[in-house]
């Protein structure tokens, strides 16, 4: 691997190569969705009291930065951070010494072609094992719960990194046990580079804590001395856990600098249930910015637009050019207001109130909390004078990723609902460990119309083992139309993505090859990452044989 630093690893002297062409702009705006001024100024006036720093990727510590070669023996243990100023709150942690260092929850830099070589040794007292979220490897060493790791025992992973360039992410998957340990804190970040994001970084002068920044988008709920809670009543368990406090980076109410240059931002929506409609706010509009790539890495070319959705699972690469800003005045990072269309189901969803909100509060205390759905600031930037000239210019051209191809033959139906009991289902059936409702062929190319009921509530989709292509979205409500180009793709939808939100009475065409280089059959798995929702029933194994 030729990372051994935060700098050598993600930054680089060199001129901008001359751009053919401008970058593709998409047609939705800000102020096509109905958003005054006056509210967005209410953004940024909230924001405007964020006191707290933005954690960001050291050396050592929480999410320090670390070579996945390095990540060679890690414990699940349980250990305790300060998230709220002035309290401790208990957490679980992967956590690894490296070279005198000690780390907890590392995001490991990794150039393609690495091999990683892992023990996993379980320290708590639930099982537990690791998935490794996006990346395309065989289902021994996929984490997907199939096989996992008992109390006091270990796991062994080998297994060679073959997928393009992106930020993906590792994090439990015992199943009965993934929401709550995924919420208590065992997640992180796995960047995988390769020559288009080498070079990207190297025309851009990108750093990782300078000038690339991960933002990893979460919502969380405490007790009195900070702990985590997490006890989901029926409604919550059925609707999907929203906790009341935002946080980016384990951070509440988050302030950062950034000079007046290009500035990218990795985001990855990793709340068990909330959404969010993203975009960086100034003087009462939209700041423009670039979508660079999606789950699966780069788009072809960056994509100008001024919001977008992410829903749980989902990543984003996004460059903002602070330039074009108001040196004066401070960006808001929010979440816009949308519907969430959690009032969609049958029998007694729509008098469910699943966030941890509850009828009894009074009027005041549910003004202060976020809502899903709510318009709520994230995370404050303030602009600074760069410290050297800065004269770069996004390029036109990311990488040689190409247009979708769709597969011949009819497409597989994958029907998404709930059995009016309770139960989230996929084709009408609910998770059985023990059963393998679907089987593919190793190398077929198959096109999945993934469909929603319209009694339903948005289901962010998660394919273990292969990523995929965006085709088509058919019956789009509204909002979601809004946003949306050609064949009513949205603009993630570009790019290689492994996670699709699929909202209520949508369908969404996919193409998927199944071609991998593994040796016998492999055995994944299909759900919804909203994690309550999988753990109610929305999970499918699948095979593909050899």
């Amino acid at each position: 691997m030729s990372m051994y630093s935060r700098r050598q690893f993600l930054s680089g002297a060199g001129a901008l190569g001359a751009a053919t062409a401008c970058p593709g702009i998409w047609a939705a705006t800000v102020a096509q969705s109905g958003l005054s001024s006056d509210e967005i100024l209410r953004l940024e006036t909230q924001a405007a009291g964020f006191s707290n720093p933005l954690r960001l990727p050291g050396s050592s510590g929480l999410f320090g930065v670390l070579p996945a070669t390095d990540f060679k023996e890690v414990h699940v243990v349980r250990s305790e951070i300060e998230v709220l100023p002035g309290q401790r709150t208990p957490i679980l942690a992967y956590a690894v010494e490296s070279r005198g260092k000690k780390f907890l929850n590392p995001a490991l830099l990794a150039r393609r072609g690495d091999e990683m070589r892992v023990k996993l040794i379980n320290h708590i007292d639930q099982p537990t094992v690791i998935h490794w979220h996006g990346l395309s490897v065989d289902s021994r060493n996929d984490g997907n719960g199939l096989n996992v790791v008992a109390p006091g025992q270990s796991m062994d992973y080998a297994f060679a990194l073959q997928d393009r360039s992106s930020m993906y992410w590792y994090h439990p998957h015992a199943h009965g046990y993934i929401p709550q340990q995924a919420y208590h804190g065992l997640a992180s970040l796995l960047f995988v580079e390769d020559d288009d994001e080498a070079a990207l970084r190297k025309e851009l002068a990108l750093a990782l804590g300078e000038s690339e920044i991960p933002l990893v988008l979460q919502d969380k709920e405490f007790d009195a001395q900070g702990r985590l809670q997490y006890a989901p009543s029926a409604a919550q368990a059925f609707g999907g856990w929203v906790g009341s406090r935002l946080m980016v980076n384990l951070t509440e109410r988050p302030h950062m600098k950034a000079g007046r240059r290009i500035v990218r931002f990795r985001i990855l929506n990793g709340s068990n249930a909330r959404s969010y409609r993203l975009a960086f706010l100034q003087d009462g509009k939209a700041l423009g910015f670039y979508l660079a790539g999606t789950d699966g890495g780069l788009l072809a070319q960056p994509l100008r637009i001024d919001q977008t959705f992410l829903s749980p699972g989902q990543r984003l690469d996004v460059l903002v050019d602070f330039r074009e800003a108001n040196p004066t005045r401070p960006v808001t990072l929010a979440s816009l207001p949308f519907d969430p269309m959690h009032q969609e189901g049958g029998h007694d969803m729509a008098t469910m109130d699943h966030s941890q909100h509850g009828a009894t509060q009074g009027a005041a205390a549910l003004a202060a909390m976020a809502m899903e759905g709510d318009a709520r600031a994230l995370m404050r930037i303030d602009l600074a004078p760069s410290s050297t000239p800065y004269d770069r210019r996004l390029p036109a051209r990311l990488s040689s990723l190409s247009a979708p191809v769709e597969p011949a033959g009819a497409a597989r139906r994958m029907q998404l609902g709930h059995d009016g009991k309770g139960h989230w289902t996929i084709n009408g059936g609910v998770y059985d460990h023990t059963a393998v409702p679907l089987t593919v062929q190793r190398g077929a190319r198959e096109t999945w119309r993934i469909e929603n009921a319209e009694r339903s509530m948005p289901h962010p989709m998660h394919l273990h083992g292969f990523s995929f292509r965006v085709l088509e979205r058919l019956g789009s409500p509204a909002p979601v139309r809004s946003l949306a180009g050609a064949r009513g793709l949205l603009p993630q939808d570009q790019g290689v993505v492994d996670t699709l939100q699929v909202w209520p009475g949508e369908s969404v065409r996919i193409a998927i090859d199944f071609s991998h280089p593994h040796q016998g059959d492999q055995d994944y798995v299909f759900h919804c990452h909203t994690l309550e929702h999988a753990e109610a029933g929305m999970m499918m194994r699948y095979a593909v044989k050899a």
